[in-house]
């Protein structure tokens, strides 16, 4: 695997290409607690920013921990696509009336009662620094690119990870 560290823009886009196709994250918060609380996140809008929306209630854990420490990390894997991402970043906990209004639908119901629900919040998470994984091919091709180099001892490519500078 190749190591390719990306800066500003090219970051970015790498960053939003990831997220934007996995759409699922695990939110860490309370970093320096062991074990380190985790939880599945479904993005809402991953924005051109980077700031990712997220929903969630003003009693979770993850609601308490940000509110003692807004420093968050989010894990995004698809391991169909052999891509990865870790993302460094802070998040802030809204009552955005507008942001609320915007992205709730009805799979939302499953969480709250409605849109006007007083334990809906919005997380809106700003990144700052990742690494991603990316292995540019199915996981078929990879197996078979993995099974060469087995057997022949010649390296091959199979991806490319780096350092996000956001």
């Amino acid at each position: 695997m190749s190591t390719e560290n990306l800066t500003q823009r090219q970051a970015r886009e790498k960053y939003l290409e990831l997220a934007r196709d996995i759409k699922t994250a695990m939110m860490l918060t309370d970093l320096g607690s062991k074990p380190v609380p985790a939880i599945p996140m479904g993005t809402k809008d991953i924005l051109d920013s980077g700031d990712i929306i997220f929903f969630s209630k003003a009693s979770s854990e993850h609601n308490a921990n940000i509110i003692a420490s807004d420093k968050t990390q989010l894990i995004f894997g698809d391991p169909n696509t052999k891509e990865f991402l870790s993302v460094y970043g802070s998040t802030m906990i809204s009552k955005n009336r507008e942001l609320i209004d915007k992205y709730y639908d009805n799979l939302d119901n499953n969480w709250f009662e409605s849109k006007n629900d007083p334990e809906l919040t919005v997380l809106i998470f700003t990144p700052e620094k990742g690494h991603y994984w990316d292995s540019k091919t199915n996981a078929l091709v990879t197996l078979a690119k993995l099974a060469y180099t087995k057997i022949t001892g010649d390296e091959t490519e199979i991806g490319e990870s780096g350092n996000l500078k956001l």
